[in-house]
Order: structure tokens, then C-alpha cells, then sequence
């Protein structure tokens, strides 16, 4: 594939409260020690992604910053084995602490079973 292919344009990303609010109400949840992964089948022919980093959880900015910087990534990596799913990604208190490598596989797993459980849906 070539470098456009794995880019992250806005065409991938939740930007308006409206698209966050249709994922916040009825998701498929998927959950570990580092993150918690809403998706909702959309109707566009691509996922997208959106973030929901809370200052709450993650106090300092250098980490919330590290945790997005991760999640794009993955997200940008594996968006072409990804249904059309729209993706809302919270991260939990033990991520502010956890290295960018665990982060990563972290989402990697959540990407599979995300995948799995909207599978019928799509």
C-alpha cells in the first residue's frame, strides 16, 4: 500500500458532539487495565476514530498527549482491518503510567474484539 493509504486524515476522525453522543449511547464496550473502547457501526465505508482523554483520569498533559499520540498510531496502522466502526477510545488510570509498547498492543487487542462483536452488525 502506499503512504496515503495509512494516513489520518479528518475524513477518519469524530470530530462533532452529535457523533460522540450516537457512540456514548448504545456501544459495544471492550475493556482492559489501560483503555476502554466504545464502537458503534456506522454507515460511511471506513471507521473512524475519536478520543475521549479525560483530565480527570490522566492528570498531567504530557501523558494524556503520549496516550493520543499511541492511540492514532495503532488506529492509523490498523484502520484497513477495521469494519466501518465508529471508534470512541478512553483512556484509564493505569495508562498515564504504561510504556507506548503496551499501549499499542492494548489497542491492538481492542481493535480485534471490537471487530469480532460488530462483525454481525456490519
Amino acid at each position: 500500500m502506499n503512504q496515503k493509504a495509512f494516513s489520518f486524515p479528518s475524513s477518519v476522525r469524530l470530530r462533532e458532539p452529535a457523533e460522540f453522543k450516537r457512540v456514548f449511547a448504545n456501544p459495544e464496550r471492550s475493556t482492559d487495565n489501560y483503555f476502554t473502547v466504545l464502537a458503534i457501526v456506522n454507515e460511511l465505508k471506513h471507521p473512524r476514530l475519536g478520543l475521549a482523554i479525560a483530565k480527570k483520569h490522566i492528570k498531567r498533559a504530557v501523558d494524556r498527549n503520549k496516550i493520543k499520540r499511541s492511540t492514532r498510531e495503532s488506529f492509523r496502522l490498523q484502520q484497513h482491518q477495521i469494519p466501518h466502526l465508529d471508534l470512541v477510545v478512553t483512556a484509564r488510570r493505569n495508562a498515564a503510567t504504561a510504556d507506548s509498547k503496551t499501549l499499542q498492543d492494548s489497542l491492538a487487542k481492542h481493535w480485534l474484539k471490537v471487530t469480532k462483536r460488530c462483525a454481525p452488525f456490519s
